[in-house]
C-alpha cells in the first residue's frame, strides 16, 4: 500500500525515474480498489459508473505521471505515453516499455531509483 500511497502523494511529479516495482505495485492496489468499488456499487445500487467515474478522475493524474517516470527508467520521453492513443498496438508497446529493465546508470532523466531503496 506504500508504494501506492508514494505515487498519489507525487500525484503530478512527471520528473525523476520509477522503478518496476514501483509501477507495478501501484497498478495492482488500483485494480483491487477499481473491483471494491464495483463490488460496493453493486452492493448498494448505485449506477454503475458514479464513484468508478469518480475514481478514475482521481486516479489519472497521478496514472500519467507515474508512467512518464517508468519510461524515464528505460530513457525515454514521457511523450511515448501518446503511443497508447494507438488501439492495440499503443497497449502493447507500452506494456513491453513497462516490463523492461531500467537503465543502471544515471540517464537524462536522474539517477537510478534502485540506489535510494
Amino acid at each position: 500500500m506504500g508504494w501506492y500511497v508514494n505515487v498519489i502523494r507525487n500525484y503530478a511529479g512527471f520528473a525523476g525515474r520509477a522503478r518496476r516495482k514501483e509501477f507495478w505495485m501501484f497498478y495492482l492496489v488500483n485494480i483491487i480498489i477499481s473491483i471494491l468499488i464495483g463490488v460496493a456499487e453493486a452492493i448498494l445500487g448505485i449506477e454503475s459508473s458514479l464513484l468508478s467515474g469518480l475514481y478514475g478522475l482521481f486516479i489519472l493524474l497521478p496514472s500519467l505521471a507515474l508512467g512518464a517516470r517508468r519510461l524515464h527508467d528505460i530513457g525515454k520521453s514521457g511523450w511515448w505515453l501518446l503511443i497508447g492513443l494507438i488501439p492495440l498496438i499503443g497497449g502493447i508497446v507500452l506494456f513491453v516499455f513497462s516490463i523492461m529493465e531500467g537503465d543502471d546508470d544515471t540517464n537524462k532523466y536522474g539517477q537510478d531509483p534502485k540506489l535510494f531503496a
